[in-house]
């Protein structure tokens, strides 16, 4: 089955790492538009007629599902895109529900764009799930721009996040919710910051699950195989993926490698 999967830009890319490890035998175009990241500081009409541009090109290359790997164009888009293609779309909103359910009283921060934090699709889940009121909202914009030029690590990073966090008591903190698909990378980072104890929850799992359910597919939801890709071809021959970066099919090599840097980083970081 064909399967599109977009993002503004590589975050997504965890989404479609995941997919690889519960239905590897699914062809996937996947389609970063790095021409307009980060989608989080657009407005909402800029970010609506993006997604419809996307949606429309992969459409075009006969997909017959597709998934929104990027929280702020869900909470912007969807219901448009939903009225006007026949295929099935599935979006990605913050794992608010997971963490609220799975964790004890103490209190949960999400992480996310500012677009996710300000829109209404996140205050209404809020209200559903958090009658406590334990959740508090941090937009980390710059968290994406690291994760575009492929810095996961390093002192620049954990400098902009303490900053970001300094008014916040991290002892408070049970559980911390990657309200976006490229904070993934950063797992690390999070651990030297928050300790071992606190649960990182995000949504990608749920995501390719509830995908495998809507196309009635058999995911292997409990595989651990070690999805490290060594070098293009095996990328090429193993993962079947077209990828395409704001309209034009990736095919030079020094782009593709650089994809592979981003896969096996996801891999690197899926358990943690």
């Amino acid at each position: 089955m064909k399967i599109g999967i977009f993002d503004s830009g590589f975050g997504g890319l965890s989404v479609l790492h995941e997919a690889y490890h519960q239905l590897p035998n699914e062809e996937y175009f996947f389609y970063a538009d790095r021409k307009h990241v980060p989608y989080g500081t657009k407005t909402k009409e800029q970010i609506i007629e993006y997604a419809d541009e996307i949606a429309g090109f992969l459409v075009g290359k006969g997909i017959q599902a597709l998934v929104v790997a990027c929280n702020t164009a869900t909470s912007v888009a969807i219901e448009n895109l939903r009225h006007k293609y026949s295929i099935p779309i599935l979006g990605m909103e913050p794992a608010v529900k997971p963490a609220v359910e799975g964790t004890d009283d103490k209190k949960i921060l999400v992480i996310a764009t500012p677009v996710t934090v300000r829109e209404d699709k996140l205050k209404n889940l809020l209200k559903k799930v958090d009658g406590e009121h334990r959740v508090d909202l941090l937009p980390l914009p710059g968290l994406v721009e690291f994760a575009e030029k492929g810095i996961f690590d390093g002192q620049a990073v954990k400098e902009y996040m303490l900053q970001e966090l300094s008014g916040y008591d991290l002892d408070a903190y049970c559980a911390l919710v990657l309200g976006c698909t490229h904070f993934n990378y950063f797992k690390p980072v999070y651990r030297e910051i928050f300790g071992n104890k606190i649960a990182l929850v995000d949504g990608n799992r749920g995501t390719v699950r509830h995908l495998a359910d809507v196309l009635s597919l058999d995911n292997i939801s409990c595989d651990n195989r070690n999805i490290e890709i060594q070098d293009i071809d095996e990328m090429k021959e193993v993962y079947k993926t077209t990828y395409f970066i704001s309209g034009d099919e990736i095919k030079d090599e020094q782009m593709l490698k650089l994809i592979t840097k981003y896969h096996n980083r996801l891999e690197f970081v899926r358990n943690i």
